[in-house]
């Protein structure tokens, strides 16, 4: 069984002009790093030309799907029908996509099914995790 679900999703990408861009992006869940999520965009969706990933927790998207979530770099909230809006902040400005909420919702479920919430902390291999840490410790 793979520990990593991904599911491309269609991103509007914000901008000041009237008009969004549609852009392709990824919603990655790997069981290996149980509390967090990863979204993708590819290199032409980006200001530098490099793919773009920002992680963030899978309780903030969980959240933000049904109400304002996040105060720092990520931040998640509903808006209208069917659309959430993640932006993510960084020195060079602030990036705001929307998502189809019911992409959002079907992502969750199958990481619901892979790490049910409340059980990530049995994922965790906490004594390589410590190890690393403390190697360059001695």
């Amino acid at each position: 069984m793979s520990t990593v679900i991904e599911q491309a999703v269609q991103a509007r990408l914000v901008a000041s002009a009237p008009q969004m861009e549609t852009v392709p992006a990824t919603l990655r869940y790997d069981r290996e790093d149980p509390f967090a999520v990863r979204m993708a965009f590819p290199p032409p969706a980006t200001l530098e030309g490099n793919e773009v990933s920002w992680a963030f927790s899978r309780e903030l998207l969980t959240a933000g799907v049904d109400g304002p979530a996040g105060v720092g770099d990520v931040r998640v909230r509903p808006f209208g029908f069917d659309r959430t809006v993640l932006e993510f902040h960084a020195p060079e400005g602030v990036a705001m996509v929307h998502i189809r909420t019911s992409e959002v919702r079907r992502f969750l479920k199958r990481v619901q099914g892979m790490v049910p919430r409340g059980r990530e902390h049995i994922y965790l291999d906490l004594d390589h995790n410590l190890a690393e840490l403390l190697r360059d410790a001695c």
